[in-house]
């Protein structure tokens, strides 16, 4: 049986693709799921949490209500030069 040449477009145009899916299926790696470790220790050197000195800690100072005022406002956009501006 001769293809013609529509067959043989119609055939490539389904069989390459499908032809690299496979491929690209074939060649991927399956990731393996973590190995948690049974068992975690902990360094036993650790600093410890009491305070140096006998004094008691002081609280640091909260920022100030400082108010700022607005910036003026303009309009000094450059980007809008479409058809409608008159610029």
């Amino acid at each position: 049986m001769v293809f013609s040449h529509r067959m043989a477009a119609l055939a490539a145009v389904v069989v390459i693709p499908l032809g690299i899916a496979a491929t690209s299926y074939a060649l991927t790696d399956s990731p393996e799921s973590p190995k948690v470790p049974p068992k975690v220790e902990l360094e036993s050197g650790s600093p410890s949490a009491t305070p140096t000195s006998t004094a008691p800690p002081t609280p640091t100072p909260t920022p100030s209500d400082e108010v700022v005022s607005r910036p003026p406002v303009s309009d000094d956009d450059d980007d809008d030069d479409g058809p409608g501006d008159d610029g």
